[in-house]
């Protein structure tokens, strides 16, 4: 069975993906993982949801809200980074967004005065430094080759970094049983007490929020969604309360989508 996950390889979406299976493709984007695993084109995808240290993916967030899944596992992955280049010598340093944000601390104390370069995923950051002499990529340490050497290990501001991944399947396959459930609430107004009234129905069934984050809907602004994680199954009679509840607040113009329940692998 193929798993879809965000290419070249050597990210660490695809390091994650072979936990799984080796037959994998890859697609340049997070968005285009998704729609293509919503769609049922491909059965399985894995993408990153939450950084240690830079926080949720917003990519990945705003697909979770564009197209509907289901979540099958949580896994989460170290992250070691490393300095690659062709030579001591160069003027730019590319990756992945939240790569260079998660090695801030090094790159400003070493190297001020570069610029930074943006790059679609930390592999394809890789393959601009084996092109181009004059660019340093971040990356996992194992991504070096015959012509990138390793100049730094363990970049990243705190050594206990680590992502959190999704693995995604159609939203037929949503499971009902699992250490953990994620859902994705959006009541379309604003009042008054609206996320008390929320909080409190987790609360009522004491239930441990493990994550909660409010999201532009792109609406209009002022206008958010609300993505929440809960130490709950979906078969538990608590969690059929908080879900019936959620209907009732946000009956009149809003939606609750459950991404189903699932268990947490940690990977060494």
């Amino acid at each position: 069975m193929s798993i879809l996950t965000l290419g070249p390889a050597g990210t660490y979406s695809h390091r994650v993906s072979l936990s799984f299976s080796d037959d994998i493709e890859f697609r340049n984007s997070v968005t285009a993982i998704v729609k293509d695993v919503s769609n049922g084109t491909f059965d399985k995808g894995i993408i990153p949801v939450e950084n240690s240290i830079e926080g949720s993916v917003t990519e990945s967030l705003s697909s979770l809200v564009a197209y509907e899944v289901a979540v099958l596992e949580e896994v989460v992955a170290p992250i070691k980074h490393a300095l690659l280049a062709q030579s001591p010598t160069f003027d730019t340093i590319t990756s992945h967004p939240q790569a260079l944000a998660q090695c801030r601390n090094f790159i400003t104390s070493n190297y001020p005065a570069l610029k930074l370069e943006p790059a679609t995923s930390t592999a394809s950051g890789i393959d601009r430094a084996t092109e181009d002499a004059s660019i340093a990529a971040i990356g996992h340490p194992e991504s070096s080759n015959e012509k990138l050497k390793i100049l730094a290990k363990n970049i990243q501001d705190q050594s206990s970094n680590s992502t959190r991944f999704f693995a995604i399947a159609p939203p037929q396959k949503r499971q009902i049983s699992g250490k953990k459930t994620s859902v994705i609430i959006y009541p379309r107004s604003d009042y008054s007490g609206l996320l008390l009234q929320i909080l409190q129905t987790f609360a009522d069934q004491d239930i441990n929020l493990t994550r909660i984050e409010s999201r532009p809907s792109g609406n209009k602004l002022g206008d958010y969604l609300f993505h929440i994680d809960f130490e709950s199954s979906s078969d538990e009679s608590r969690t059929s309360e908080v879900f019936s509840n959620l209907q009732n607040i946000v009956s009149k113009n809003g939606w609750v989508r459950s991404l189903g329940s699932y268990n947490v692998t940690h990977l060494s």
